[in-house]
């Protein structure tokens, strides 16, 4: 196991080295550009697709939570993944990440299949989360959750914990991009205080700026705007849009339409675990069956 970890992190390290000769900016533009040109239709072929779903199942008991016979994610672009309440969507971030195991179907990332994988292991390869309710620990410091979240950390290990140098080394690396993550989302102020006196929003972009500790190159953020005062909300939007234009792709849920709108370059829609509809915000907005099971009827002269 051991080996096989170390692999994923050797391989990660190569991929995340080529990733950053991409002048920033350019894969979102370039991402933007070529969705222009693809079908507004479910399970549609994407040109550079990060992530790819195959026949994902997943029940409970006699409920379907999931069931995606294919789907594709453009690398380098933000994707909204909308739905009514039960439609599967954070089931569907469980799986992809490895906190749930489907039924059956499979999913590569980047090319790499992902079953049978942990979710360490689908983290270091550069598929990361968020949750909708946040996973702060309240009783260790804003910098300590953050440092908690650094890979492959020699004092992990016996063996290595005993080379003082080398640790003493990698924890100041840790810390100084864990600082750089503090001040990048306006909590350098909170850095030495218990995590637990945060407010909701603080917690939210604590919680987006831990998943950065890995360097991923997909971000899935499960509702990131949910609970979040208005004020906050443009920051986080900025906060998103920003992952994008460094060239990281971006998997999120949202219930609100008008976030979906303003920052998505392409949205999925979910009803019942199935997609029923993908393509443009303003082309998925007008389509009658997202109307009917997401929007209501009652909205469709409103949308768009």
């Amino acid at each position: 196991m051991a080996d096989a970890d170390a692999d994923l992190v050797a391989e990660r390290a190569a991929l995340a080295e080529a990733e950053r000769t991409i002048a920033p900016g350019s894969a979102a533009r370039a991402a933007r550009d070529v969705l222009a040109e693809v079908e507004p239709e479910p399970g549609v072929a994407k040109p550079d697709p990060i992530l790819v779903v195959e026949g994902m199942r997943r029940s409970f008991g006699g409920l379907t939570a999931v069931d995606v016979d294919h789907l594709e994610v453009q690398r380098g672009a933000i994707t909204a993944l909308i739905g009514p309440n039960g439609a599967g969507k954070s089931t569907l971030f469980n799986l992809l990440t490895g906190f749930d195991r489907p039924d059956h179907g499979n999913w590569s990332f980047d090319g790499r299949p992902l079953v049978g994988l942990r979710t360490h292991q689908i983290a270091r390869l550069g598929l990361v989360r968020s949750f909708q309710l946040t996973k702060a620990l309240a009783r260790l410091t804003v910098l300590d959750n953050m440092k908690l979240a650094g890979q492959d950390q020699a004092g992990e290990r016996l063996l290595p914990a005993l080379a003082r140098p080398r640790w003493r080394a990698q924890e100041a690396a840790i810390e100084g991009r864990a600082d750089a993550l503090l001040e990048r989302f306006q909590l350098s102020a909170m850095r030495s205080q218990l995590a637990g006196t945060l407010s909701g929003g603080q917690r939210k972009l604590l919680d987006m700026a831990r998943a950065l500790m890995t360097e991923p190159r997909l971000v899935c953020l499960d509702e990131p705007m949910a609970g979040v005062n208005p004020a906050l909300t443009q920051s986080l939007l900025h906060h998103v849009t920003g992952l994008r234009d460094d060239g990281t792709t971006v998997l999120f849920v949202e219930h609100d339409i008008d976030v979906v709108m303003e920052i998505s370059d392409w949205v999925v829609v979910l009803g019942e675990g199935r997609v029923i509809a993908e393509g443009p915000p303003h082309t998925v907005a007008k389509d009658p069956q997202v109307i009917e099971a997401y929007l209501g009827v009652a909205d469709e002269e409103n949308v768009g």
